[in-house]
């Protein structure tokens, strides 16, 4: 007998928590430590420049380690691979709060790597276990994540300046990755492979040469790009434009709290629609209408980042999404997750400081405020091809 999806669910009561949990870790141990980089900068004694690369170090190890995770599952399994990144991260929070020099880039590379794991394998293990429930499950996910980066936030600065310093800070965000560990543990005895398809071309170098696949890629990346901009120089823009530090940091925070907001509802309404051309090209323009509001209108910056961050929250989930809806088999989706976020956060780990250049050599932030506006609109334009009902399988059929 064939169990309902509910049912389903139900039925993987643990292994549901366990993907929720995991989620948790995805973006906190990395967003997490951007409001004590100024105690890390001082310190250290850092440039800007080398503070910054703290910041790029991760998306590096994103666009680095992404497209190898589809293989390492497919060799060791998908649940021991998740664990192992968990470990990974454990281990970078712990280096990186070690108080060396050297070992505070390590760490942050290790965390990255580990991120980069779950972040990839994740999207392929709901399509493997949930394959009806992918929209859904995502969003439930992306709203832990949303959260969790948001406690986190919140969190270190009081832990820092109630005698535990930013090393006794970072080091609690610990407990994120090792409730993660314990979990997870049940689910190493199941050490199961991904369910492949026979078309081994598509598992992965065929995955790059799929136009739908980069539609996807380009949806997901272009959203990556953006969102790392805003979330680097936003209170550089919010002080340029007379705000103080602290109302600066409320309205960075309000902006990551934005982006968990779709992951209440924008997975049911996906599991209704069979196309989603029309909510992808809608949640893209969302960016777009942010970034030309806080360059016009900066008096209203907090309308201007809960837009942004509900747009980016939003297409985030339907990207994920998309991975899930777009490939044939649990593999084939953790191969187009890899294609989509070793380009994604590429493009990510760049756009900070060619951005910051702009501004340097412009003397304003119009310029990447106006860059940002512009590349939602390509970003509109590849949501409305990534949302057509198809499959990459199928779609490779078709023209052969």
């Amino acid at each position: 007998m064939t169990l309902s999806p509910s049912a389903s669910i139900k039925k993987n009561g643990l292994l549901l928590l366990g993907i929720l949990i995991i989620a948790t870790t995805l973006r906190v141990t990395f967003t997490g430590a951007a409001p004590l980089l100024d105690m890390v900068r001082d310190t250290f004694g850092l440039t800007t420049a080398q503070t910054g690369i703290l910041t790029t170090l991760p998306l590096l190890a994103f666009a680095v380690v992404s497209p190898l995770a589809a293989g390492i599952a497919r060799r060791f399994g998908t649940e021991r691979s998740l664990f192992a990144a968990m470990l990974i991260i454990c281990a970078g929070i712990a280096l990186r709060s070690a108080g060396i020099t050297a070992l505070l880039y390590i760490g942050t590379a290790m965390i990255g790597c580990g991120i980069a794991m779950g972040n990839v394998l994740l999207p392929s293990l709901i399509k493997r276990d949930f394959p009806g429930q992918v929209a859904r499950l995502t969003g439930a996910y992306s709203l832990t994540m949303g959260v969790a980066a948001a406690i986190g936030s919140v969190m270190v600065v009081p832990i820092a300046q109630h005698g535990y310093g930013w090393q006794g800070a970072l080091l609690a965000l610990m407990i994120f990755p090792v409730a993660a560990l314990l979990v997870w543990l049940p689910q190493l005895k199941k050490h199961t492979p991904a369910n492949l398809t026979s078309n081994t071309a598509l598992h992965s170098r065929g995955i790059w040469s799929s136009p739908l696949a980069w539609q996807v890629t380009m949806y997901l990346g272009i959203n990556s790009l953006i969102y790392y901009v805003i979330i680097g120089w936003l209170p550089s823009i919010l002080i340029s434009h007379g705000y103080s530090e602290a109302q600066a940091g409320s309205l960075h925070g309000l902006l990551q709290l934005a982006t968990a907001i779709p992951g209440l509802f924008i997975g049911m309404l996906l599991s209704r629609l069979k196309d989603q051309r029309g909510i992808a090209v809608l949640m893209a323009m969302l960016w777009g209408l942010s970034a030309t509001g806080l360059w016009l209108f900066p008096d209203f910056a907090g309308v201007w980042v809960c837009i942004g961050g509900f747009g980016s929250g939003a297409t985030m989930i339907l990207g994920l999404s998309f991975i899930g809806l777009r490939t044939g088999s649990a593999h084939q989706a953790a191969a187009l997750s890899g294609m989509a976020q070793c380009v994604g956060y590429l493009l990510a780990a760049f756009g900070p400081p060619v951005m910051g250049k702009v501004h340097d050599v412009s003397g304003s932030w119009s310029g990447p405020l106006l860059g940002c506006a512009l590349l939602s609109l390509a970003m509109a334009v590849f949501g409305a091809w990534a949302g057509r009902n198809a499959e990459i399988g199928a779609a490779t059929k078709a023209r052969t």
